[in-house]
């Protein structure tokens, strides 16, 4: 079971005016699944993307690539589960540049309008008879309302579909925000196997949408982490429809600016954290604060090594406060000049170390009373400056091994 996330609401789903979603069983890996999902997005909308930096990335990566700089308006979206249509070659290549030409036919659109995206097993090649059969279903389901049905068709291993929507007021008109992510493991950020989609009727100009991308991307989906391993096809969309009744806002850092980044930040936000409580396997979701760094890649740094430590996650999974297993972590983060006698470690709100040594006052039943919660904080200073940084991950069960043990089969 998730930790403390349950599925969406879908009458909480916000429609995006300019975006429709269809979805449909395609049978694309195993029949009666929604397994193809199709994104229609109007003429003239703004669309950036953020991928994998797996140099081993997947074809429809790579395609996506291309079709994002070729600059001719990206008009729709196709997405099947079930197969990744990685490490596949140029046969990949081939499989993914054919859907976006059978998608485009049925929309009279030039193929390098459509981005696709596959997720799934690797190394298999990718159905396009399947996907293509199923493409009518797809399009003929095609609804403003559909954003509940999108997250469920984008699922592998997750347990649960993932959506959230905001409305933010914006120079005096309402703007809508709606997301829907996938993933539960091989995730590690830079992208983190995780899909991600977000639309909002904001106008901004076209200029800034691969800028939001990025730091919406930067301030969510890559402070996640499961298990430290980044997928071939991790990407993260950003469209913009231009459909809100507010003047165009030109730069991030105005007024409106901020408004939508804050509230768009908020919807990211949450779609990745809602990845790691669904976590293969997961019991506990696990936050990890540094602060105290000299600067914030410093404080990733170690938050990383204390996040990805099996050693770590398994004690926290145990409810164990085997607390030097923390210590360890952020003396081999890989900080040459670290000095271990200005560290301190909290557990929420109990103070395990001081000083780089255990707190006189620290009592383990204190520590073993908060690892046994589904909600912990780890907080670690370094002593070395003003800068903090904070990533989000949980702990390995018996339950992580099975699942990736039988992924396959």
């Amino acid at each position: 079971m998730p930790v403390n996330l349950s599925a969406p609401d879908p009458a909480a789903l916000f429609a995006v005016p300019g975006v429709r979603i269809g979805v449909a069983e395609a049978g694309v890996r195993k029949a009666n699944r929604k397994d193809l999902t199709v994104v229609l997005i109007d003429e003239g909308s703004a669309v950036g993307g953020v991928f994998t930096q797996n140099r081993f990335c997947a074809a429809p990566v790579q395609v996506c690539r291309d079709h994002l700089k070729a600059n001719y308006g990206i008009r729709a979206m196709v997405i099947n589960t079930g197969n990744a249509n990685a490490g596949t070659g140029e046969d990949g290549l081939m499989r993914t540049r054919s859907t976006c030409i059978a998608l485009a036919r049925h929309l009279e659109l030039a193929p390098e309008q459509i981005l696709p995206f596959s997720t799934g097993v690797i190394m298999e090649p990718l159905p396009v008879d399947r996907i293509e059969a199923g493409l009518p279903a797809a399009l003929a389901d095609a609804s403003e309302n559909n954003w509940a049905r999108a997250a469920e068709g984008i699922m592998t291993t997750d347990t649960i579909p993932k959506a959230f929507s905001r409305r933010v007021q914006i120079g005096g008109a309402t703007v809508t925000i709606t997301g829907i992510s996938k993933g539960a493991g091989m995730i590690r950020p830079n992208m983190a196997t995780m899909l991600g989609f977000m639309a909002t009727d904001a106008k901004i100009d076209p200029a800034l949408i691969q800028p939001l991308a990025t730091q919406l991307a930067d301030a969510s989906f890559n402070r996640v982490t499961i298990d430290g391993d980044t997928s071939t096809n991790d990407s993260f969309v950003v469209i913009a429809t231009q459909k809100a009744a507010h003047a165009t806002i030109t730069s991030l850092d105005s007024t409106d600016g901020q408004a939508l980044v804050a509230a768009m930040r908020d919807v990211a936000r949450l779609l990745a954290q809602a990845i790691v409580r669904d976590g293969e396997g997961a019991t506990k979701f696990i936050t990890i604060q540094v602060d105290g760094g000299k600067d914030g890649a410093e404080c990733r740094q170690v938050a990383y090594a204390v996040a990805h430590s099996p050693l770590v996650k398994t004690a926290f999974f145990a409810s164990d406060p085997n607390l030097g297993r923390i210590l360890a972590a952020v003396g081999y983060a890989g900080i040459a000049d670290l000095d271990q006698t200005g560290i301190d470690l909290f557990l929420d709100d109990v103070h395990v170390a001081v000083k780089g040594g255990r707190n006189p006052s620290y009592r383990e039943e204190d520590g073993q009373r908060v690892m046994k919660q589904s909600e912990i904080t780890v907080r670690i200073g370094l002593g070395r400056g003003t800068a903090s940084d904070t990533v989000w991950t949980c702990d390995f069960s018996h339950e992580y091994v099975t699942i990736n043990a039988d992924y396959r089969s």
